[in-house]
């Protein structure tokens, strides 16, 4: 084990963002009982702080690569392009426009009568937008050229819209059940 592999060396999975979710999860089960602290419990203090270090580096790992977003932006920094900061990344102004309608439709679905059917509709229509800007970004990532992180960067910024207010969407849902 070593945690200065990247993520997938270290989940032994291949650097691809079309990556297998049953796999992932069960190569992290299978880490996760070699790694845990319980079995290391009778070893040196050395060799248990090192267990709680790549139990830690395990988590960071798993959570990284099994989040659609987070796996695209940890493939792109690879390639030297940070996503998690502001950026100068221009967005189309009709998608920036869809985005202030979808979240004025987002408020106004929470005080309908119907409101549960039409965040649920939202809902939808947020995973589905989501699964194409993934396609996107798994087309953009095969490539070497330039403009194809360039472009691969623009689709994480959209996808970064669609996760937000997909979490609101969720908790809009999650207030109408209280």
């Amino acid at each position: 084990m070593d945690i200065q592999q990247d993520y997938f060396a270290f989940l032994g999975l291949p650097a691809a963002y079309d990556l297998d979710v049953r796999e992932l999860t069960r190569r992290f089960r299978e880490l996760q009982k070699q790694l845990h602290p319980d079995r290391h419990a009778h070893l040196s203090e050395r060799e248990q702080r090192m267990s709680v270090q790549y139990t830690a580096y395990l988590n960071e790992a798993y959570s990284t690569l099994k989040s659609p977003l987070l796996r695209a932006q940890y493939l792109l920094k690879k390639r030297g392009v940070d996503t998690t900061n502001e950026s100068s990344v221009k967005l189309d102004p009709v998608f920036l426009f869809e985005q202030m309608e979808l979240r004025e439709s987002l408020e106004q679905a929470k005080v309908a009568a119907d409101a549960e059917d039409q965040l649920e509709t939202m809902a939808d229509s947020v995973e589905s937008q989501l699964a194409l800007l993934e396609k996107q970004f798994s087309a953009c990532i095969v490539s070497e050229s330039d403009s194809a992180l360039a472009e691969a960067e623009v689709v994480i910024r959209k996808m970064q819209f669609a996760v937000k207010l997909q979490k609101e969407i969720e908790q809009a849902e999650n207030e109408l059940d209280l």
